[in-house]
């Protein structure tokens, strides 16, 4: 090409630049994420417009009125009963979810926390196997290995036998999953759904980053799971043996599953052509029974609450002894990042677990780049050895513990659909801080010298890293 069509093209790639530029201007997000995307943009054109297509925070405007639509439609037809706690500050944050439109924390009962893939996976096909009017589950990662394979035939025998199942996967996370793995779960009566199914051939590469990061199992409208663990083999020592990833799942029965069952018939109706379904045998008549208070707490791209988000942040500022918290990716924004460094500097017991080797060299350098501020301020920071550690959880004070799919990152917290239980209870707080205790004697705590040591390299590599942390 001669020397006039590269200025021509150079001109065209100019425009289209400042185009998505004026949009991402226009769509008035945090000036941090603004600011990182233009500078990819103009840095690296033909990639980070590549990227931006993928994954840039698009409004998708139709998506967003259908999702609001399947919204309204089960929010008018299941009407949560309200519940209390004892402690003044937690009736408050507990008020703020509500007030971000998601559910009140409610009565649950059969509580029971997993830190493990075998026992979860276990528990997951027992209450498979007693179901008698429906299944619903939603899973961001499936594979079609052994456990995924186990799972689905369970599925299966349970449809045999007329039990209504709704499988909801998620088309990244599960995009291993293919027609003849579903066929026969499809033949026994199944229905199954995908999330903003990825087909490049078909134009549908712009929904790539409109994904659902939940793992949700309703069954019977009474017994619901949710937490880390997704179906995939890498979370059970009987394929993995020592290798096997830690990881926290979280069970319970009573009228908070309802919450829970909200949010998939929610996302059900968004995902497929149908109306969710509705009524007794689906969502059941709210009890008061129950000797913990769980609330789930959904968020997703589909709004601007961020209601996960806002709950982290009012529980970490409001932490009065202890914030300790496990995430395998840790790349705060600046206010998460400020109300743990304040919760330091006034005295709190701030510990946070990290994986010492993550799954990703980008997020590790960026994660790594806050723990100089971090330490300073007397947080304390372990680096997890030996295997990944996956769980998603936090500990607050002694009457507050948080299980869910949320990592402490801009992905989780705005861009992904996810969901978390807050459970308002001095017995799961104190099991939760005893897996937290158990987990210590794997890591390694991060010293401010070791960090001081590091070459040269390693530091800018970090601090670049860190430049793309609103795009992580």
């Amino acid at each position: 090409m001669d020397d006039v069509t590269w200025t021509m093209l150079g001109g065209l790639e100019l425009v289209w630049v400042v185009a998505l530029a004026l949009g991402l201007v226009l769509e008035r997000r945090s000036p941090v994420a603004t600011l990182a995307w233009i500078l990819a943009l103009a840095l690296l054109p033909a990639v980070g417009i590549i990227v931006y297509l993928f994954l840039g925070p698009r409004r998708l405007a139709r998506k967003k009125r259908k999702r609001a639509a399947s919204k309204s439609q089960l929010r008018a037809a299941i009407d949560l009963v309200d519940a209390e706690t004892d402690d003044v500050s937690r009736t408050q944050l507990a008020q703020l979810g509500v007030s971000a439109g998601e559910a009140p924390p409610l009565p649950a009962h059969g509580v029971e926390l997993f830190t493990e893939g075998d026992a979860c996976f276990a528990a997951m096909l027992h209450a498979i196997a007693g179901a008698q009017q429906h299944i619903h589950l939603e899973y961001y990662i499936w594979q079609p290995d052994r456990i995924g394979t186990r799972l689905r035939d369970a599925l299966i025998e349970r449809a045999s036998a007329g039990v209504e199942v709704r499988l909801l996967l998620d088309g990244i996370g599960a995009f291993s999953i293919k027609d003849r793995f579903l066929a026969p779960l499809r033949a026994a009566g199944a229905t199954v759904e995908w999330f903003n199914a990825v087909n490049p051939l078909r134009g549908r590469f712009r929904r790539a980053n409109f994904r659902t990061h939940r793992k949700i199992l309703v069954v019977d409208g009474r017994i619901g799971f949710t937490g880390g663990i997704n179906v995939d083999e890498c979370h059970g020592a009987e394929f993995r043996e020592g290798r096997a990833w830690r990881d926290t799942h979280l069970r319970f029965e009573g009228t908070a599953v309802l919450a829970l069952q909200r949010l998939f018939l929610e996302d059900w109706g968004f995902a497929s052509e149908r109306d969710a379904p509705t009524g007794l045998p689906y969502l059941p008549r709210p009890s008061t029974g129950g000797d913990h208070l769980v609330q789930v707490v959904g968020s997703g791209p589909d709004t601007d609450v961020f209601a996960i988000h806002k709950l982290y942040f009012s529980a970490i500022t409001s932490a009065k002894d202890r914030v300790w918290i496990t995430t395998p990716y840790f790349v705060p924004d600046e206010p998460i990042l400020e109300a743990i460094s304040t919760a330091a500097m006034r005295k709190v017991d701030v510990r946070i677990i990290v994986p010492r080797a993550g799954d990703s060299r980008l997020v590790n350098f960026a994660a790594r780049s806050y723990f100089p501020e971090l330490l300073q301020a007397g947080a304390r920071i372990f680096e997890y050895e030996g295997r990944f550690i996956h769980a998603k959880t936090m500990v607050v004070d002694h009457d507050l513990a948080v299980v869910g799919t949320a990592n402490l990152d801009n992905r989780s917290f705005r861009l992904n659909f996810e969901v978390v239980a807050a459970v308002y209870s001095t017995d799961l707080a104190a099991r939760l801080g005893e897996a937290f205790e158990a987990d210590l004697a794997s890591t390694r705590e991060v010293q401010p010298k070791t960090l001081q040591r590091e070459p040269l390299l390693v530091r800018l590599g970090e601090s670049a890293a860190r430049l793309m942390s609103p795009l992580l």
